[in-house]
């Protein structure tokens, strides 16, 4: 097996060196102005803000999963933390701060990361607007020259009496630093592009620290006390009940800011890098665990609460950073500031800072966002969560945006609109728009009942979901129809058709039912020529089983003429002379040509355009897809993939024969290379399966019969069976339970050897080491058809797991 020599790690460090450590200066200027801001906006003591920033950088920089993400003080954990301050006091919230820590790596071994991200964005968004609102409010007493309220509504109160009693002083250096704050990114000229290097928020605030000191206004400032006397936490002193739920709040709403941020920064690192140019993507369980441990760090050390920071993760991106070593960095640099630097700090006026924190948390009602959660119709959720935020805290607001979220969803879910017209032709179009439940069966079977029982109707049924109760009056009703001599078709919201069904009899049209699964569905597959009922999900493969009866399987006298007008010659007189005579059902040559007819007839006329735009620019496939020749293994199936999606190799029992091995099959080993080094994928995956013969032929060898291909061939699976047996390796196992037997052990075992073969091989090796290329592991249930994927890691039991993957992954 390949693997990177220390002296290739000595060079690759030196080389990323000096764009980590550009960068990590250009986040050290943001982060210190910023850090120092958020603790005055809690109330907490400002050492506390330099404290998180440092544990932020070095600790959740060297464990977490995001390698670009800066971590620190956060605005989003503001309100809270203020909250917690005046009820428990700053050392107990240092406490609580250590015990949330504590939360958030519980969270990371139970493997909860992603979902983390199931909340709504809408909801996510309305909670951060939330927070910035309580935040500029808070903070513009202070810009004013006074003392902000212990809430929102009552800053609000306030206003006018802090109005009346305006501070010149202070409204003149906060004016000065939001002037700069906004006019700095369009400094013009040569000048201008210099001096836009420097962060606006470090210009903003020393121009206004530089101004107050050369004027010298008599301004409250920034008041650093020892070190010696900065205060630790203490034992959590109030109601069980409260502590906990303040646990809870800080670790929760610190874990969605932060794996929210880590895929933001992915996003921004995609969008703007080439692939051999990214870090490793997030390990969100992993980056859960670098949270838990820096906010234990700083709680323990008299800091703020730490999270994922946006503003410092984009301007780490923005400045060219490699590597996590950028992040790091920015925590030493605030370490020697806090040290160093104590006496300029001590020049900075607090509205300086406060006129810094207000921008900010202005920033966090964010236009793209309420664009967004508009365009989506979540606006109620969004204004609602803010609202509920604003007014009652965090907790509650997050409690009252949930439930708005699952009222609006279930209102979605039984808001439906079914209307009837006649058309000019004479027939009745039904119109079904939304999903057809229980709920709406009274007013369906009111429409269905306005069509005449001769009439021609069509249905036209645009939604997502169908219940038992509406499938069955739709059923009902069909039958009705048909049996007075009606017609009817089915069709989706495009006026793709369903096949009609006419008023003959049952015997003579194969029952004549529509079909009322999913429109979009239909349009996707094949009419049901005469399909067994238990086959529609098989639709597109009509030939995967045939249900008529072994004495019926014969080829019709008009069916044997067809083919004698089509065939010429001696061709014509066979085919004339068994016309009529009992024949066994075509397979092989004949059942390929059905196939190509229908791919012809039902599914080139969609994919032509698609594919002629593949034939011109090539194939740029984003995985590698290798999986077993099993026939019931389709791959473009269980990955719901496409023309251009896959590069897809095939073979008995999905191995990877290792380079060198003896009897080296080439074609897996060229196939890798051309995927990984030629058409550049993102990804390889190693799918195995349930039932595989393979696995059971390893299982059932002996050393005794001759080699023949195939035993030659599954030589290369040994190493599997080797893995299985040996107490050296950890075992693999579906998340949840235990391999049902042997079989599946070994199916299971074989995808994970496989992958350690894959490694072996010498481009997978050095794009692994480059960082631009992922493995992944898969399982696929037949029987149950459930797929599964290899989790990162090993659980509790030293185990490695393949975790289902649900209808919403």
């Amino acid at each position: 097996m390949t693997a990177t020599s220390p002296t290739d790690t000595t060079r690759q460090i030196r080389k990323d060196l000096p764009a980590d450590l550009s960068a990590s200066i250009a986040v050290f200027l943001i982060a210190l102005p910023l850090s120092l801001g958020i603790a005055l906006a809690t109330g907490a003591p400002l050492q506390a803000g330099l404290v998180a920033a440092a544990v932020g950088g070095i600790v959740a920089g060297w464990l977490g999963g995001a390698p670009l993400q800066v971590s620190g003080p956060a605005a989003g954990l503001t309100v809270v933390t203020a909250e917690l301050i005046q009820h428990y006091g700053w050392r107990t919230t240092c406490a609580i701060t250590v015990l949330a820590g504590l939360c958030q790596l519980g969270l990371a071994a139970l493997r909860t990361a992603r979902s983390a991200l199931m909340v709504s964005p809408a909801i996510v968004h309305g909670l951060l607007a939330g927070i910035g609102v309580t935040i500029a409010l808070a903070q513009l007493h202070i810009v004013l020259g006074g003392n902000p309220q212990s809430s929102a509504v009552a800053n609000v109160l306030g206003l006018p009496a802090q109005l009346a009693d305006l501070h010149p002083a202070a409204l003149g250096v906060s004016a000065l630093t939001l002037a700069v704050l906004l006019a700095w990114p369009w400094l013009p000229g040569r000048v201008g592009r210099v001096l836009r290097k420097a962060p606006a928020a470090l210009a903003a605030v020393a121009a206004a620290t530089a101004a107050a000191a050369l004027s010298g206004l008599a301004l409250p400032r920034v008041d650093l006390p020892s070190w010696r006397s900065h205060a630790l936490p203490e034992l959590p002193d109030g109601p069980v009940l409260g502590i906990l739920a303040a646990v809870l709040t800080i670790a929760l709403v610190g874990s969605v800011q932060s794996l929210l941020s880590a895929v933001a920064t992915d996003k921004l690192i995609a969008s703007e890098r080439r692939t051999d140019n990214r870090p490793p993507r997030t390990d969100l369980n992993r980056e859960l665990w670098g949270q838990g441990a820096a906010n234990i760090v700083s709680g323990a050390l008299g800091g703020l609460p730490v999270s994922g920071v946006a503003v410092r993760s984009v301007a780490n991106v923005k400045s060219g950073a490699v590597s996590r070593r950028s992040t790091m960095l920015h925590g030493l640099w605030v370490v020697l500031a806090a040290g160093l630097l104590v006496p300029v700090l001590d020049l900075i006026p607090l509205a300086a800072l406060a006129a810094l924190v207000m921008a900010v948390g202005v920033q966090m009602v964010n236009i793209t966002h309420l664009r967004s959660v508009t365009r989506h119709r979540e606006i109620l959720v969004y204004g609602t969560t803010i609202v509920a935020v604003v007014l009652g805290g965090v907790l509650e607001g997050v409690a009252i945006g949930i439930a708005v979220a699952v009222a609006l969803a279930l209102y979605r879910l039984t808001r439906t609109r079914i209307t009837v017209e006649r058309q000019d032709s004479g027939a009745h179009r039904v119109r079904a728009r939304g999903q057809l439940t229980f709920l709406a069966v009274p007013r369906l079977s009111r429409v269905l009942n306005q069509i005449p029982h001769d009439g021609h109707a069509v249905i036209e049924l645009d939604g997502s979901f169908m219940d038992h109760a509406a499938y069955e009056t739709l059923h009902d009703w069909q039958d009705s129809h048909l049996a007075h001599g009606g017609s009817l078709e089915v069709t989706g919201r495009t006026g793709s058709s369903a096949r009609p069904a006419e008023a003959v009899p049952a015997a003579a049209s194969g029952g004549g039912h529509a079909d009322w699964s999913h429109p979009a569905d239909r349009s996707r597959r094949a009419p049901q020529r005469g399909a067994h009922q238990c086959c529609r999900p098989w639709t597109p493969w009509q030939n995967h089983c045939d249900h008529r009866p072994a004495g019926t399987r014969t080829i019709t006298a008009a069916a044997a003429a067809e083919a004698a007008a089509a065939a010429t010659g001696a061709q014509t007189r066979a085919a004339a002379e068994q016309a009529g005579s009992p024949a066994p059902r075509r397979r092989g040559a004949g059942q390929l040509a059905n196939g190509i007819s229908a791919f012809q007839r039902d599914t080139a006329p969609h994919v032509r355009d698609e594919l002629a735009r593949l034939a011109r620019e090539g194939q740029r496939p984003s995985q590698l897809f290798l999986t077993c020749a099993d026939s019931r293994l389709v791959t473009s199936m269980i990955t719901a993939s496409g023309p251009g999606d896959l590069f897809t190799v095939r073979n008995v029992g999905n191995l990877v024969p290792l380079p060198g091995a003896e009897s080296t099959d080439d074609s897996v080993a060229a196939a890798i290379e051309y995927a990984v080094d030629v058409l550049q994928v993102d990804s390889i995956t190693v799918c195995g399966h349930s039932g595989c013969g393979a696995m059971q032929a390893l299982l059932s060898s002996t050393p005794g019969p001759p080699m023949t291909p195939l035993r030659r061939w599954l030589k290369h699976g040994l190493p599997s069976l080797e893995r299985m047996a040996s107490r050296h390796h950890a075992w693999a196992r579906i998340s949840g339970r235990l391999p049902a037997d042997a079989v599946e052990q070994l199916c299971l075992t074989n995808v994970v050897q496989q992958l350690e073969h894959l490694r072996a091989h010498e481009s997978v090796a050095r794009r692994l080491a480059e960082g631009t290329l992922e493995l992944h592991g898969m399982y696929f249930h037949v029987g149950e058809a459930q797929a599964y994927l290899l989790s990162e890691g090993e659980d509790f039991f030293d185990c490695r797991v393949f975790d289902s993957v649900g209808q919403h992954a």
